[in-house]
């Protein structure tokens, strides 16, 4: 008897329950049902004409891989249908009515009933598939009126490539309640209305007032200000107390008036081009601002509403906003971190194009970087400045990043305010629930150019005929709203000359003879920190520690557990740690490092790290992460301090991304002050893949935002003949972004000056960024050592003398920076050099310019004043000492040539080089610029 003749006893419905589960996730099906299943889709999909299942007399089916089934044809037709419905659920999103300005594209194979084994006969017959829709025994025609209802309407869904059946049972249950269609009460529809006119209303004024100035408008996208006010109405239900937007400057405006009240009277104060306050505040264009407010609900809860501050780079405030998401978690709500939650908005062309948001998307999940999940909401205006979708993507969406991460996609007519809404909020559903992205893609258009002042139809004048005869989405809704009785003609009339009547009086408020001022963003994390200027930055500061307290950390941080087995390697490391402290008292660069963390975890400070390998470092020096042998169990010392410890240690392995890593640490920063945060770069020059956030963030944004950040930059830099990439840190274009007060960079040659670098970083009562010039050889140098007492007692030493040096014998003054300072010491000893003195310039910005000048004077009988680098002449610090040291000008520079690479790719040439470079110091008739 063949195995599958008990075919003929069980019942549809449970045919059709298997083949849905076997469909939806083959795993979850009895081993002997799925090998059936399997047989069965094989001979489907290998069919000429009726998809490889022919019908023998007596209910014999023929399967391609030759077995015969006694199988009833209304089993045969159950499967089929099975199959249509599954064929809705992985394409219906192809054939929506989801596109408001034009036709869509045409996608094969469509979802006719031939392309699934059923015909135009089969539309009266009533089939148990019904049941998996939750509408019981139906007939195909209504199964199939349910499936477009649900999956080709106003709103497509993409989900079917999770691989959760759990989340996709939700999804379905969801998607099959109300045919995936809104039921919304009389007074839902108002409030959604109320919300689309503020939009409308608030952009056709501006229109009016400020005839074509560059506001960047919603119109063509306003249902974005019903969708994130039901998120924030129904998040704060869910218990979201925090709330941190990203968007670029679309529709910026209308968000800040409409969802996070910012007062209209600020907006047209900015749009007049009244000055700022501050003589030391530049400002910035009044689209990029971030703005922090408090705003209670309609149920009256009370959140709080962060929307950073972003550049023309429309997708760079991602990174940034996860990260400051993250902080706000770490810090105030570890045990719930769904309470705050990140909305990305996003414009198609830059969703589509910037590879920052595949960054982003590849750190959802990720221990260092998940956030609990983002709700994303494209913008959708079809096009970018003046460039169509057909020529801005290869994909058919611009949406399918998002499936890297097999998160849910809605795309959604942006017409249809209440499918808006809807998708809206099962996004906010699932985010909860899940705690992971979704997506969200408003079709809509853009009604003007890409400004206010551009001619769209130059390049689009096929789009924009359509576009201008189109009704605004207030308007469409009011119309559906009147049809059904909920308001009368005068309504939407009422609602906008009272909300422009109020807009009048913040226009006539906001003129009155008064200076702008800015509100800082988040300044309530940022209480107590002050603005400063350079020559505050210069001052001294108490960076002492207590040395029975630092013995009690060394003492954590050199014994590993005694109960667990590690390499052989790593033991004989920390116990050369212990001997390093407590015997030797010649601390190296790791140590110095690991101590000024332990320092300030002790004070109560968190420490945050994050980079490429730097768990263990690069250069194998940090190890503040160590695996067990046999089960790679982590233990962190740092974390293991007893009762000296009052912050936390966090660090991560990134993934292999600088730009969103770099800009996501900025973000905790921002949100931060008081962690200590830090990324590392595997290489210096590794940060050029972040200049976005360097030049947009880390070197403009107090000017620009009035935002204080103390986010540390670690790059390591110096020459050991490793060829053009991983020698320089690229410092000339640090130094060139170094302006007044805005960072601190700095270049340090010893362990006990890292130390105190560090521990200056959280000790003040402001933050600046700081970028500092790390070694490599000098890691383990012989020479590169402190001590305890240094460490205990000592301060920042911005220029470190010549400590050998004898005034009176000097001729020759040298100042360097970094590791060079070691090659030419070597070069000094070889010598027996005592006329040439060698000073340390450890702090490169501020530059402390004073210093320098008292230790000219110093040095009475020298009669040459040298600059030494191992960089090119056009790089390194050379042109910094330039513009920021008067005296340089009389300086002789010994450096390499000019040239376009930071080094050679050979290492015999780039020694040579090097040899030259450090015979001119001690030589000046060996120029080393006639040399090649």
């Amino acid at each position: 008897m063949d195995k599958y003749s008990f075919l003929n006893a069980a019942h549809t419905s449970f045919f059709a329950e298997q083949y849905d589960r076997y469909l939806t996730n083959p795993d979850s099906v009895e081993p002997s049902w799925r090998a059936f299943f399997q047989g069965f889709d094989f001979g489907l999909e290998n069919a000429a004409e009726d998809l490889g299942v022919e019908s023998e007399k007596g209910g014999m089916v023929v399967l391609a891989n030759g077995r015969k089934v006694e199988m009833p044809e209304t089993l045969q037709k159950e499967f089929q249908v099975i199959r249509l419905i599954d064929g809705y659920r992985s394409r219906g999103h192809l054939f929506t009515k989801t596109n408001p300005v034009r036709e869509r594209r045409k996608y094969e194979p469509t979802l006719e009933l031939s392309n699934f084994g059923l015909s135009q006969e089969d539309l009266g017959t009533v089939f148990d598939a019904g049941k998996i829709l939750g509408i019981g025994p139906s007939s195909l025609k209504n199964i199939i009126a349910h499936l477009e209802s649900i999956y080709c309407d106003a709103i497509g869904v993409e989900y079917m490539y999770i691989r959760t059946p759990e989340r996709i049972q939700w999804i379905q249950d969801w998607l099959n309640k109300n045919d995936n269609h809104p039921n919304f009460t009389p007074e839902e529809k108002k409030n959604i209305l109320r919300k689309l006119n503020e939009a409308v209303s608030f952009e056709s004024f501006l229109h009016t007032k400020y005839v074509g100035q560059k506001r960047f408008s919603l119109e063509g996208g306003e249902s974005l200000i019903p969708a994130l006010d039901v998120i924030v109405e129904k998040a704060a239900d869910q218990g979201v107390k925090q709330f941190v937007v990203g968007m670029a400057h679309r529709g910026r405006l209308n968000v800040l008036t409409n969802i996070f009240g910012k007062s209209p009277k600020d907006i047209f104060s900015e749009f007049d081009g009244k000055d700022y306050e501050e003589t030391i505040f530049d400002g910035d264009v009044k689209y990029h601002l971030g703005w922090t407010s408090t705003r209670e609900t309609d149920s009256g809860k009370i959140v709080n509403m962060n929307i950073a501050p972003n550049p023309s780079h429309l997708e760079t405030v991602n990174s940034i906003v996860e990260g400051i998401s993250r902080a706000k978690q770490d810090r105030d709500h570890g045990d719930n971190i769904s309470e705050v939650l990140p909305i990305l908005i996003h414009g198609d062309a830059a969703f589509a194009g910037q590879g920052v948001v595949y960054e982003v998307i590849q750190m959802a999940r990720l221990d260092g970087y998940t956030t609990g999940g983002t709700i994303h909401i494209v913008v959708n205006n079809q096009i970018g400045f003046t460039t169509n979708y057909l020529d801005a993507r290869s994909s058919t969406y611009c949406t399918d990043v998002g499936k890297v991460t097999l998160s849910p996609v809605l795309h959604v007519n942006a017409d249809d305010a209440e499918a808006v809404v809807h998708a809206t909020t099962f996004a906010l559903e699932y985010r909860m629930r899940y705690k992971r992205d979704i997506f969200l893609d408003l079709l809509g258009y853009r009604k003007y150019g890409h400004n206010e002042g551009d001619e769209p139809k130059f390049t689009q004048p096929l789009l924009y005929k359509s576009i201008s005869k189109h009704d605004n989405p207030r308007d469409i809704y009011a119309a559906k709203l009147i049809a059904e009785g909920i308001i009368d003609e005068n309504y939407v009339k009422d609602l906008e000359e009272k909300y422009k009547n109020d807009l009048e009086e913040d226009l006539l408020d906001s003129r009155k003879i008064e200076k702008t001022r800015i509100t800082p963003f988040m300044q309530d994390e940022w209480e107590g920190f002050e603005q400063v200027t350079e020559e505050v930055m210069l001052k001294p500061m108490d960076t002492t520690y207590d040395l029975k307290k630092m013995n009690q950390i060394a003492q954590s941080i050199t014994k590993l557990p005694e109960d667990k087995k590690f390499l052989r390697k790593l033991v004989r490391l920390v116990e050369g740690r212990h001997k390093m402290y407590f015997e030797d008292n010649k601390l190296d660069w790791a140590m110095g490092e690991l101590l000024a963390y332990g320092s300030l975890l002790e004070e109560g400070y968190d420490v945050r790290m994050t980079g490429q390998d730097v768990e263990r470092g690069t250069f194998s020096h940090r190890h503040a992460v160590i695996k067990t042998e046999m089960h790679e169990e982590e233990v962190v010392l740092l974390n293991e301090m007893g009762e000296n410890q009052n912050g936390k240690f966090h660090i991560y392995n990134s993934l292999l991304s600088e730009y969103a890593v770099m800009g996501f640490d900025y973000g905790y920063a921002m949100a931060s002050p008081k962690t200590l945060t830090i990324w590392e770069a595997q290489f210096g020059d590794f940060s050029n893949g972040a200049q976005i956030i360097i030049d947009q963030y880390l070197s403009s944004a107090e000017d620009k935002w009035k935002l204080q950040n103390g986010l540390v930059l670690l790059l390591p830099h110096g020459y050991e003949g490793q060829g053009a990439e991983h020698s320089s840190a690229r410092m000339e274009r640090y130094l060139q972004l170094c302006a007044k007060d805005n960072m601190f960079v700095a270049d340090v040659t010893t362990p006990a000056n890292l130390f105190h670098l560090f521990r200056r970083q959280m000790k003040a009562n402001f933050r600046k960024p700081l970028v500092v010039f790390t070694p490599k050889s000098l890691l383990r140098h012989p020479k590169v050592m402190s001590t305890k007492e240094e460490m205990a007692n000592g301060s920042f030493q911005m220029v470190i003398d010549d400590a050998e040096a004898k005034a009176a014998k000097v001729k020759s003054l040298v100042f360097c920076t970094g590791k060079f300072y070691y090659d030419l010491l070597e070069k000094r000893e070889e010598l027996g050099r005592d006329d040439v003195a060698l000073v340390r310039v450890e702090q490169l910005f501020p530059l402390p310019a004073e210093e320098m000048r008292g230790i000219i004077k110093k040095y009475k009988n020298v009669d040459d004043i040298v600059w030494a680098q191992e960089e090119p002449r056009n790089m390194g610090a050379w042109s910094h000492m330039l513009m920021h040291l008067d005296e340089a000008k009389q300086f002789r520079v010994a450096s390499r040539r000019f040239y376009g690479a930071p080094a050679a790719g050979s290492a015999v040439r780039s020694k040579r080089r090097h040899a030259q470079v450090l015979d001119y110091v001690f030589d000046k008739s060996k120029d080393n610029m006639l040399i090649r």
